[in-house]
């Protein structure tokens, strides 16, 4: 008995037909939304750029500021400390302390991105990044991520060294987890701002020893606001670092001179009102390209 088989064998036109359908399918319009895996490789490399930036230099960007503000901890806190009242029942060694974290995150954070962003644009570095496939807001976390973790180092560092000096403890961590986060957002951003703003590096140096150095001082770090005249009482409750610094002496010792609620709204306004300025320079290319 024979069997009949089809042979697997098909004609010249089936084989072009079936090419032609997969060529179809690869020329196919791509969802210009949906990720592909050069975006995640290119947003992690820029962040690595960034934090490597500041690694290689541990000394000067880490060690170095962290060193500063504990000088104020040992100078202030433990040879002053015992000469000064205490401040709402906190000995003024670890009345200080929290007060000094903020600084020092605060201030690294903006140094460090207004730095790379107005070295990147001085470069012509930031135009090849600009022209990658990186969305905006991929591009603002690239340049931004440095700063903030930069600024999140030496915070531990100062804390860590400061607790171990002074005795102090952390009473509220997620205050302190809640306050930490926004105030490096909102520095991250203001110093990616400034960057993009600046014409000179005198522009940052302004910005730093002028603005934020004389605000964190008159923020209530080496005293209580409720002490002064209610004139400059009321004149401090202006300040956005003053709120910034509350929120972080609450979470380290339960009290401070307003309400915590107060000072973690004030704070994430001043992060959220950063980050959408900032998110407009990127969107609109305003001022980006030198």
């Amino acid at each position: 008995m024979s069997v009949d088989v089809e042979p697997d064998a098909q004609s010249p036109q089936q084989v072009a037909e079936r090419c032609e359908g997969h060529l179809g399918a690869l020329a196919a319009p791509l969802d210009p939304d949906a990720p592909f895996v050069e975006e995640r490789r290119g947003v992690v490399w820029l962040c690595e750029r960034e934090i490597l930036r500041f690694l290689k230099l541990w000394m000067q960007t880490i060690v170095a500021p962290a060193v500063s503000s504990l000088l104020f901890v040992v100078v202030f806190g433990m040879a002053l400390g015992d000469s000064i009242a205490r401040v709402g029942g906190v000995p003024y060694d670890q009345f200080i302390v929290p007060g000094l974290v903020v600084q020092a995150i605060l201030t690294a954070a903006f140094s460090n991105n207004s730095s790379t962003v107005f070295q990147a644009r001085s470069d012509r570095f930031i135009n090849d990044v600009l022209s990658s496939p990186l969305r905006w807001w991929e591009v603002n976390l690239g340049l931004a991520i440095g700063g903030a973790l930069r600024g999140l180092l030496i915070g531990v560092i100062v804390t860590g060294v400061a607790m171990a000096m002074t005795g102090i403890a952390i009473e509220r961590p997620l205050a302190l987890v809640a306050a930490a986060a926004l105030v490096l957002v909102a520095f991250a951003q203001f110093g990616v701002i400034a960057g993009i703003y600046a014409r000179s590096w005198d522009f940052m140096a302004f910005i730093t020893t002028l603005v934020i150095l004389p605000l964190s001082f008159l923020g209530g770090v080496f005293y209580s606001v409720d002490r002064l005249p209610a004139g400059w009482e009321a004149l401090s409750h202006v300040n956005p670092i003053f709120y910034l610094v509350q929120a972080f002496r609450y979470a380290f010792t339960g009290a401070s001179d307003v309400p915590i609620g107060l000072a973690l709204a004030v704070a994430a306004i001043l992060a959220g009102g950063l980050s959408a300025w900032c998110a407009w320079l990127f969107r609109s290319g305003h001022r980006l390209k030198p």
